[in-house]
Order: structure tokens, then C-alpha cells, then sequence
């Protein structure tokens, strides 16, 4: 297998989650945590994951990943990036703000560090982008597109502060029965132009992406399905400032903006019907799982760097078929170091025998 150009070469964990102090070295292949439930497998790919994002993925409430009793926590990671040996580490204490450095050098803020190790989870806990609402669809699409594109996360915060501002005031206005067009103008304009910036991207995306999405479905289940992820924004509806114009009144009667990227979604479907309704278990999950995979297709080919992939508890949760189907797609050049978790030692080890890759086993 030729050598990645991004690998985690060294993980130590102190006081995250049910961790004391642990380190682990891994190689640039295969990683399998194995052992019961509870012990913490999932924990540490939670702490890859914090890595990549600055926050976890399993539990992003900061408080709750420091282990009972201790007051704070630290992951620190050695990577290869390019050949070049590079420290990432994250660092909390109760009370104070969250610490993220790359090579001892303190981020200003977190957001500068999405996009330097492309990762992605393919996890049980997936299903809720199928049955939860429209905000984990969204952070999807977000979490996609700005570990490519620097200035979209820059876009994303912006958009929040100030639309949040625009409810502050709305509310002010009710509060105190009182209006001034002027001041919510200067909301207003904000809100339209980084509002418009967000949707051209969303879009974009989600052309480029489909394709490489229905490729991997197919190549999943083998069958000729019709599956289908559409954006779905109020902004093709029309112009931004004149939809806010337009629902002036309603919001100011509900006291919060009604219209924006921050209503947006993804309309997943499978044979031209909504695949939460209409879609098998198997379909769904196979769904996801194509999605995942069409993630880190797009990712690779963005920043040219084999994303690190995580598969979470993907044994006891798919049959048997499905997961061997996962075990040689991800065993070809295309993809780089994965980390997998399983409570039965024996069921990984084989699966991985039968692909013949280089692979290194922990028990916790």
C-alpha cells in the first residue's frame, strides 16, 4: 500500500472521558480497537475526532468530555503531515476557554484549525441524519464543505452572530414596543450578504457532490435504486432582501428571523420518495454509508490528502455482507489510515485477514 501523505503516528489521552492517561501508537494502515462495550474504544476515536474538529463528535458539550472528579483534559496527537512530524494537541479546563496549538502555537481561534487533518466517521450514530431535523442535515453539509474551504467557516459564524443580533433586536423592538427600520437595515444587509455567499456554496456543493454520491450507492448495494439528495433553500424562492421585506411582519410578531440559509436542508430520497418514510433499515443505512464514503471522495479530491476514516461499531450494527462489502471498498490505494472499533476480536481480525492489509490490534 503506498504511503499516505497524512497519518496519526501517536495519540495520548489525559483525564478524556474514561481515561486516566493513556498513549497509543498506531501505524498508517489499519487500527482496531477491540473489547466490551464501556471500555472506551469509541472514546478514543471520539478523540481523533477532536483532533480534526476541536470538539468531540459523540458529545460536543466541552464540560462533558473531562473524566468524573478532574477539573480539566488534553489530547495531544503527532501526525505525519507531509512528511513532516507535527503536534496537534487540545487542551480544557473547567472555567476557562478551550485551548487548540499546532506545534505549540495557540490558534486564535478554533476555526483556523478546520480543514488541516480531513477526516471522516461513518458511526451508528449516523442514522440521525436521516431521522433528526433539519440542523444535523445542515451541519453535515457545513462540516463538508469548510474543512475545504477556509473562508465558509468564516462565513457560517458570521451569519450566526448576526442573525442573532437581528433576533436580539426584534425582541428589543417587541419588548419595548417600539420600531426603527433604520437599525434592522444594517442587520438586514449583513444577513443578505453573507447569507447569499453561504447558499451559492451550499449549492455548488451539492452539485458536485450527487454525482460522486449515487456512484458509491450504487456500488454499496449493487442494485439500480433511484437515490436522489436535493438543497433545499427558501433562497430559490427568490431574492434575499426581498423574502426578508416579505415576512417583516411575521417576524416581528414571532420575534426571530423566518427566513435564510439557516433554514435550509437536505431532501433525501430514495426511488423519488423520502427515504425516512419509504426507505428499508438496509437502505438507510446504506444510504449513509454512501454518503460517508462520497465525503471522503470529495474531500480526497479537494485537498488532495487521503482523509483519515473512523468506523465506529460498524460490525454490530450492519450484517455481515454489508461490512465485507465495507472492508474491500475501503482496501484499495484510495484510502488511507483507518481506525475501526469492535466488542468481538475475532469477527475484525478476519474480516481484515481476508483483504490481506497491514493492521495493528488493541484490546482495551
Amino acid at each position: 500500500m503506498p504511503k499516505n501523505d497524512m497519518y496519526l503516528e501517536k495519540i495520548t489521552l489525559l483525564n478524556y472521558k474514561n481515561f486516566d492517561s493513556i498513549s497509543f501508537d498506531f501505524i498508517n494502515e489499519i487500527n482496531c480497537f477491540v473489547g466490551n462495550n464501556g471500555v472506551g474504544k469509541t472514546n478514543v476515536l471520539d478523540a481523533i475526532y477532536h483532533l480534526a474538529f476541536t470538539r468531540g463528535y459523540f458529545n460536543s458539550v466541552t464540560t462533558q468530555n473531562i473524566q468524573h472528579d478532574k477539573d480539566f483534559f488534553m489530547i495531544e496527537g503527532v501526525f505525519d503531515l507531509n512528511g513532516r512530524t507535527s503536534t496537534v494537541s487540545c487542551s480544557f479546563k473547567k472555567g476557562q476557554k478551550k485551548i487548540v496549538k499546532l506545534n505549540d502555537k495557540i490558534y486564535d481561534k478554533l476555526s483556523e484549525h478546520i480543514g488541516l487533518i480531513p477526516l471522516v466517521i461513518i458511526s451508528p450514530n449516523d442514522t440521525n441524519l436521516i431521522l433528526e431535523g433539519s440542523e444535523v442535515r445542515r451541519k453535515f453539509l457545513d462540516g463538508v464543505i469548510a474543512q475545504s474551504d477556509k473562508g465558509y467557516m468564516a462565513d457560517l459564524i458570521a451569519y450566526a452572530k448576526t442573525l442573532s443580533q437581528r433576533n436580539a433586536l426584534l425582541k428589543y423592538f417587541a419588548a419595548n414596543h417600539t420600531f426603527d427600520m433604520l437599525n434592522l437595515n444594517i442587520y438586514n444587509d449583513q444577513l443578505v450578504a453573507i447569507g447569499v455567499r453561504i447558499f451559492t456554496k451550499r449549492q455548488a456543493f451539492c452539485e458536485e457532490f450527487l454525482p460522486i454520491f449515487k456512484k458509491r450507492y450504487q456500488q454499496i448495494s449493487g442494485r439500480q435504486e433511484s437515490i436522489n439528495l436535493a438543497y433545499k433553500s427558501q433562497l430559490k424562492e427568490g431574492n434575499f432582501a426581498t423574502l426578508l421585506a416579505e415576512r417583516l411582519e411575521r417576524d416581528r410578531l414571532l420575534q426571530y428571523t423566518t427566513v435564510g440559509v439557516h433554514k435550509d436542508d437536505l431532501i433525501f430520497s430514495i426511488d423519488g420518495y423520502p427515504i425516512k418514510k419509504y426507505g428499508s433499515q438496509g437502505q438507510q443505512k446504506t444510504y449513509l454509508i454512501a454518503l460517508k464514503l462520497a465525503e471522503f471522495d470529495f474531500l480526497k479530491q479537494q485537498s488532495n490528502v487521503k482523509p483519515i476514516l473512523l468506523l465506529d461499531d460498524i460490525f454490530d450494527k450492519l450484517d455481515a455482507q454489508r461490512v465485507t462489502e465495507i472492508i474491500n471498498l475501503v482496501n484499495d490505494e484510495n484510502f488511507g489510515q483507518i481506525f475501526i472499533t469492535d466488542t468481538h476480536a475475532d469477527r475484525t481480525e478476519k474480516a481484515i485477514k481476508e483483504i490481506s492489509q497491514r493492521y495493528k490490534m488493541f484490546q482495551l
